[in-house]
């Protein structure tokens, strides 16, 4: 696709979790928990704004009829998560990061802080909303020869953590709630997905170098909101890795002009939407004796199947918008959020699943659907979820002739993307009442002078110059979650071990670990325990990648432990030459064979036997020492 003829815009809001010692609005510790819970269960409802309106995604969740299960950790919530006690004053650790950020960014600082209420209803707080509040205004950030436009920076509470779904139940966890977020949004300048990913990177850069953020999966997500010309503002929320980010923006980008394509289409058939003004057709009759295990499981437990015409919609449905999902796909995922049906079947992709040619053909009848012309939708459960199914099947085809809904999605793990709601509107956020507002004094913005991070080239220079990094090797540790870490690593370490050995476990060791273990167990614990060994000379710089891979498969394996289980820790140089000189001796035919020459085969027997314990470097000091040893005396003989 050429973007700029498509008029792409992308606008990020990045979030990020913030390592402050408590929760946003109370004491508690800003961390996940797994201890013993208490549990309480509650219902949401949407309410109406100062204006009188209520929020479109509120009244949306809410329709759904859903309860909510809580766990409590009895160490990680307490009544404030609950929303039996008023928040307490907002943490200013918090703030001061915030604003950290915005000089950082060269925002404006509010002069006074005031909370926020942004209506969400879908269990994911208590309250049924979420707690946010700006700290700056404008700003921008440099990436490449383009400035991108800050709009705000705030400071909002996390959500809920998400258990599990039981039926309309939803089970949710509290330790979460509450963990303060940074978030930073920007305006829709970016023009490409490849810009994109650069922009989320060059602030989340930004964000390490405060060395206040949290770190690891589920800490940072990135919410996109996109858009092509004649299209509209579509919300893509929870792009957890930033590599993802292009490949969402590009496939949106393709659903977009796939859905405007249609429209056009229709247009050309003449459809309207008056046209869609039609009933659904009770058809339960028509699979009285069907093969369809679906349809016969619902009929066999008291439900219907209905079926409603959709003119001028035939082979529009089967049309792909993105790898692996069509036009039906999108209706079905509105039908599901809508009415709790689980799918629908359509004409697009039957005969199928059991329904015949003959059964379609009497639907067809039934309805008063015109083949080559009219699309049929095709939906069985209960009565009265049916009928709100189909409802749904015509909202979102009505939709489909307006070209692109301006809805909120989620994003998958292959980068497609699922709708969740509507986008919300204006009625969504309103001011707190229980919270004062907070002075931004000279003691927070002297706090945040102390901790605002370095511009990425001035770091830069600090890793090649003081540290004597490669410059290829100091790009990817500027890249690096673990920028803060590394950093002091090699402060406190590298009189005993090279900054390159330090850098190198992170941004090579332990990315190519990735596909054979689950590297979100290797702890920043782990990694620094793992230098300390090597600065002691506890262990050899070629046991690490074995070491660290041990304790990902052993969670709570300390690296110590580790190393004396695989045999790993570090020989001295009289063991080392002892079992070169065993082996030497071993092979002395083919060292008086070859001489010298035999440096290779000694040398790999020996790495075979020493690899991990003692580094390389000396085994082949020790290799080419002792063979010229051998060599000698035998010239004497």
């Amino acid at each position: 696709m050429d973007y700029k003829e498509i008029g792409l815009r992308v606008g990020l809001e990045i979030h990020q979790q913030l390592a402050t010692r408590s929760k946003l609005f109370c004491p508690c510790p800003s961390e996940l928990g797994e201890e013993e819970h208490d549990e309480f269960e509650r219902r949401l409802r949407p309410t109406r704004s100062e204006t009188g309106e209520i929020d479109v995604a509120a009244l949306f969740e809410w329709r759904k009829g859903r309860s909510y299960l809580y766990e409590a950790p009895v160490r990680h919530s307490c009544l404030v998560e609950a929303d039996e006690e008023p928040p307490h004053e907002m943490n200013r650790e918090a703030i001061v990061i915030g604003a950290a950020m915005a000089m950082a960014l060269g925002s404006h600082i509010v002069d006074e802080i005031h909370v926020m209420r942004k209506i969400v209803i879908d269990g994911s707080n208590t309250t049924g909303f979420q707690r946010t509040a700006i700290v700056a205004l404008g700003g921008s950030i440099r990436v490449g020869d383009k400035e991108i436009p800050i709009e705000t920076i705030a400071v909002e509470e996390d959500a809920a953590r998400k258990i599990r779904e039981e039926g309309l139940r939803i089970r949710y966890r509290l330790d979460r709630l509450g963990i303060p977020l940074i978030e930073i949004s920007t305006g829709p300048a970016i023009e490409s997905p490849e810009e994109a990913m650069r922009v989320a990177l060059a602030i989340g850069q930004m964000l390490r170098l405060t060395g206040k953020v949290r770190r690891g999966l589920g800490t940072i997500r990135q919410d996109l909101n996109v858009s092509i010309r004649g299209g509209a503002i579509t919300e893509i929320k929870g792009v957890q890795r930033l590599d993802l980010i292009p490949k969402v923006i590009e496939y949106e980008a393709l659903r977009q002009l796939r859905l405007l394509e249609i429209r056009d289409e229709l247009s050309r058939r003449g459809v309207k939407p008056e046209d869609l003004q039609v009933e659904a057709v009770d058809v339960t009759e028509t699979f009285g004796n069907t093969k369809s295990k679906i349809l016969k499981r619902v009929i066999g437990r008291g439900g219907v199947v209905l079926a409603v015409r959709l003119p001028g919609f035939h082979g529009l449905l089967g049309r792909e918008l993105m790898p692996g999902r069509r036009l039906g796909t999108e209706i079905a995922d509105y039908v599901r959020f809508w009415s709790g049906v689980g799918g629908i079947f359509h004409s697009d992709e039957l005969p199928k699943y059991g329904i015949t040619q003959e059964e379609l053909d009497k639907v067809y009848e039934a309805v008063g659907a015109v083949k080559g012309r009219d699309a049929v939708v095709i939906v069985a459960e209960e009565r009265g979820k049916a009928e709100k199914a189909v409802r749904a099947v015509l909202e979102r085809a009505a939709k489909a002739l307006e070209g692109v809904p301006a809805e909120t999605r989620g994003a998958l793990e292959d980068g497609t993307t699922r709708f969740l709601r509507p986008r919300p509107g204006s009625a969504r956020m309103y001011p707190e009442t229980d919270t004062p507002p907070i002075l931004v004094d000279d003691e927070i913005l002297e706090m945040a002078r102390r901790i605002k991070p370095e511009p990425p080239e001035v770091k830069m220079r600090r890793l090649t110059e003081e540290y004597g990094l490669p410059k290829e090797l100091a790009k990817e540790v500027l890249r690096d979650i673990r920028l803060d870490l590394i950093e002091r690593l090699i402060k406190t370490y590298s009189d005993r071990v090279p900054p390159k050995t330090i850098a190198s476990i992170f941004v090579v060791t332990l990315r190519g670990l990735r596909g054979e273990v689950d590297t979100e167990r290797i702890t920043d614990w782990h990694l620094e325990e793992v230098v300390r060994l090597l600065a002691e000379g506890r262990i050899a710089k070629e046991a690490v990648e074995e070491i660290l891979k041990y304790v990902a498969e052993h969670p709570g394996e300390p690296p110590e432990k580790a190393a004396e289980k695989l045999g790993l820790t570090s020989l001295t140089r009289e063991e080392a030459e002892r079992i070169i000189e065993g082996i030497i001796a071993e092979n002395i035919d083919k060292v008086r064979e070859r001489g010298m020459k035999a440096m290779g085969l000694i040398m790999g027997r020996a790495m075979a036997v020493l690899r991990g314990r003692i580094d390389g470097k000396i085994v082949a000091e020790i290799v080419r020492r002792k063979l010229q040893e051998a060599l000698s005396r035998q010239e004497q003989q």
